[in-house]
C-alpha cells in the first residue's frame, strides 16, 4: 500500500496562526467594544491604506483557517477521527466565510472616507449587521470546532497531555470569536490557533503511514 506523507497537510496547518497575527498586527488597535464606530471612523481616516490592506489580510488570513482544518480533517481521517472531524468541517468552513465577510463589510467607512463621507455614520450603518454576523459566524465555526475537538480527543496518536493542550486550545480558539474586543479577537486568537494548530502541523510533518480508513494506529516517522 503507498505511503502517504502529510506534510503538505501540515504546511496549511502552520499558515494559518501567522496569516491572522499579520492581519492583526497591521490592523489599527480598537479600543471598546466592538464595533466602535467612532474610534473605527478615526482609524480609517488616520490610515485609509493600511485600514483596507488589514481588512484584505483578515479575510485572506480567514481563508487559510479554513484550510488548516481542511489538512487537519485528511489527517484525522486517515487516523481514525473521521466521523467528528467529517461532521465539524463544514461549520468550520462556513463560520470562516462568515468570518471573513466582516472585514468586507468594514470597507464600507473606508469607502466613506475615501468619497468625502462621514465614516462614522458609515460603519453605525452597519452595526445591525455587523454583530448578527459576527456572533452567528461565531456560533457556526464552535460547532465544527466541537467536532474536531471530540475527533481528536478520541484518538491515541497524539498522547494524552498533547491531546488536552490541542483541545483546550481549540475551545479557547472558537470561545474567542464570541467576545467582541479587539484584544480578544486579535491576540487571543492567534494563540489560541497556535497553540492548537501547531502541535498537530509539527505531528503530521513528522507523519507517513499507508492510511487504513476505520483503524486507530500509531503514526511511523518518515525520518
Amino acid at each position: 500500500m503507498t505511503e502517504t506523507t502529510y506534510r503538505p497537510h501540515a504546511v496549511a496547518a502552520v499558515l494559518a496562526p501567522p496569516a491572522l497575527l499579520a492581519a492583526f498586527a497591521l490592523h489599527p488597535h480598537i479600543a471598546g467594544r466592538l464595533p466602535n464606530n467612532s474610534a473605527v471612523a478615526h482609524a480609517v481616516a488616520d490610515g485609509p491604506a493600511i485600514w483596507g490592506l488589514a481588512h484584505v489580510l483578515t479575510a485572506v488570513a480567514s481563508g487559510f483557517v479554513a484550510l488548516a482544518f481542511i489538512a487537519v480533517r485528511g489527517y484525522l481521517r486517515d487516523h481514525g477521527g473521521d466521523r467528528w472531524s467529517g461532521f465539524g468541517l463544514p461549520f468550520i468552513v462556513i463560520g470562516s466565510m462568515l468570518y471573513a465577510f466582516l472585514p468586507g463589510m468594514e470597507f464600507a467607512p473606508l469607502a466613506a472616507v475615501e468619497a468625502g463621507g462621514d465614516a462614522e455614520a458609515a460603519q453605525a450603518a452597519l452595526t445591525p449587521w455587523f454583530l448578527p454576523v459576527l456572533m452567528g459566524g461565531a456560533l457556526v465555526f464552535a460547532v465544527g470546532v466541537v467536532g474536531f475537538a471530540k475527533g481528536i480527543a478520541g484518538l491515541d496518536v497524539l498522547g494524552p497531555r498533547l491531546t488536552a493542550l490541542i483541545v483546550v486550545a481549540l475551545i479557547v480558539f472558537a470561545a474567542s470569536r464570541f467576545v467582541p474586543l479587539f484584544v480578544v479577537q486579535g491576540y487571543v486568537q492567534v494563540a489560541a490557533a497556535l497553540l492548537a494548530l501547531w502541535p498537530l502541523a509539527q505531528r503530521m510533518w513528522n507523519s507517513a503511514q499507508a492510511p487504513m480508513p476505520g483503524t486507530l494506529r500509531t503514526a511511523t516517522a518518515s525520518h
